[in-house]
């Protein structure tokens, strides 16, 4: 805690207590994971896209998603081996329903609208936590974060552009994105987790902070999103789907209606709109492709 509180970074091999390891663990794994399966929601638009151009762009995004798993398994993968598990365990957790992945990426993309929203909205919110963790105390996640949220700032650019062009488009797009907004606007209430462990029973929360892993708690970055994206979503002239949501000037904080944590629960227990189609496909890529791990072994040995 001293070498913590005096904002050194600790690395891989230096001891750490179980308590640490088990945070980073659960913390960057679902990470992780979260970024594989939010790959998919918008893989399922690659065939769709509207355009050449806009099928290139969501390809590369969906590319960086895929990359940014990776590194950050492998960053779980140093913290695993005292217990003698791989990145092969965390998927097999993922599969039985041990290891979770974020809400927004149980949700259904509908039309073209919902890309923009992933990109610009979903990805403008990790951007907000994920900053925050650039000063991690743990060494390689810190650094692997620099990489993704360089990357991520062009996913929301490229959101941010999908979203334009729609706004700027016919009354039936720009209603589009009205719709879209509607469905998806109790979900990105949801990204930064409740505000306090009672709605859900855990302390992760408290836990990142206590080993200054990130330094803000989830309703902070929370309404770091609605100060940078109220005001810009407005400006396009959509609507904001929660009637009660309004700036106080007593609190200096935003009051808005609390999204139903229970269905947040049941989301991330795997029983969210496309829960089952998007891991049953992750399991079956999985299994698809085991002769390519295998070969991999082969050569190593």
């Amino acid at each position: 805690m001293a070498r913590i509180k005096a904002d050194e970074k600790i690395e891989a091999d230096d001891w750490m207590p179980d308590e640490y390891r088990l945070t980073l663990i659960k913390l960057i794994s679902m990470h992780g994971m979260s970024e594989i399966m939010g790959a998919l929601p918008e893989k399922e638009w690659v065939p769709r896209a509207p355009s050449l151009i806009r099928k290139l762009g969501i390809m590369a995004k969906v590319q960086d998603e895929m990359g940014h798993g990776q590194l950050l398994l492998r960053v779980t993968e140093d913290l695993l081996a005292p217990y003698g598990k791989n990145r092969g365990d965390l998927m097999q957790d993922l599969f039985n329903g041990d290891l979770k992945f974020h809400n927004v990426f149980h949700m259904e993309t509908k039309t073209w609208a919902d890309a923009g929203i992933i990109g610009w909205l979903v990805d403008g919110a990790a951007i907000i936590t994920q900053t925050d963790m650039l000063r991690a105390s743990y060494g390689p996640y810190a650094r692997a974060l620099k990489r993704i949220c360089a990357e991520e700032v062009f996913h929301a650019q490229h959101g941010e552009s999908i979203i334009l062009a729609l706004v700027e488009g016919t009354a039936e797009q720009k209603e589009m994105i009205q719709e879209a907004l509607n469905r998806w606007w109790e979900a990105l209430l949801m990204f930064f987790g409740p505000a306090s462990k009672e709605t859900t029973g855990s302390s992760k929360q408290d836990l990142t902070i206590k080993y200054k892993i990130r330094t803000k708690t989830n309703e902070e970055f929370r309404q770091l999103f609605f100060d940078k994206y109220i005001p810009r979503i407005l400006s396009l002239g959509l609507t904001i789907p929660d009637p009660t949501i309004h700036f106080d000037v007593k609190t200096n904080l935003w009051s808005y209606q609390q999204p139903d944590w229970s269905e947040f629960l049941k989301i991330i227990r795997n029983n969210g709109p496309r829960s089952r189609a998007r891991l049953n496909l992750r399991r079956t890529s999985y299994e698809n492709n085991a002769w390519v791990r295998d070969a991999l072994r082969a050569t190593v040995s």
